[in-house]
């Protein structure tokens, strides 16, 4: 992968960031900071909400929020980029679902759908989890998913999931 200036990306592209152990906003904190040094640059940010867990609810809540950014990167170079900001900041899942330090989730690409084996886009759970639905209309109301052809603020109002999320703060 070449190096190539951040930012010059035309699509908007949305980032799911949570975590669940330790100090959660300290983490993320971390992450942000760590993608706005890469090939990123960060357009948005929404407030932090505090979620219950999703799957393996024996577990502490998450933090999450959700990033706008640019980048020239594509789908699959970013998706390599936020793994290795993953590693950098010591991610470590037991299990599918389990805690972790830090979970960085690639979660729109503009208009894109991408289906890969290492990548589908739009992200296949999204209209299912309000952990993200209630950031992402904050910063991108009327933005259209492209496989189901609604505004996120629609499928927020769609989303039946039992998750708990309320506003932490900013970031």
């Amino acid at each position: 992968m070449s190096p190539r200036p951040a930012g010059g990306g035309r699509e908007r592209v949305f980032l799911g960031l949570g975590s669940n152990v330790g100090r959660r906003p300290g983490h993320l904190r971390k992450a942000l900071r760590d993608l706005a040094a890469s090939q990123i640059r960060v357009i948005k940010t929404s407030f932090l909400y505090n979620t219950t867990p999703v799957g393996y609810t024996a577990q502490r809540d998450f933090l999450n929020g959700v990033l706008e950014i640019r980048t020239l990167l594509s789908p699959e170079e970013l998706l390599g980029q936020l793994q290795e900001t993953e590693r950098r900041l010591g991610k470590a899942v037991s299990f599918r679902g389990g805690p972790r330090k830090i979970d960085i989730d690639l979660l729109l690409y503009g208009n894109r759908v991408v289906k890969t084996r290492d990548l589908t886009l739009p992200h296949p759970r999204l209209h299912r989890r309000k952990f993200v639905l209630v950031p992402l209309p904050e910063i991108a109301p009327s933005f259209i998913h492209p496989g189901m052809r609604k505004s996120v603020a629609r499928l927020l109002g769609e989303c039946r999931s039992s998750e708990e999320v309320e506003c932490w703060g900013k970031w």
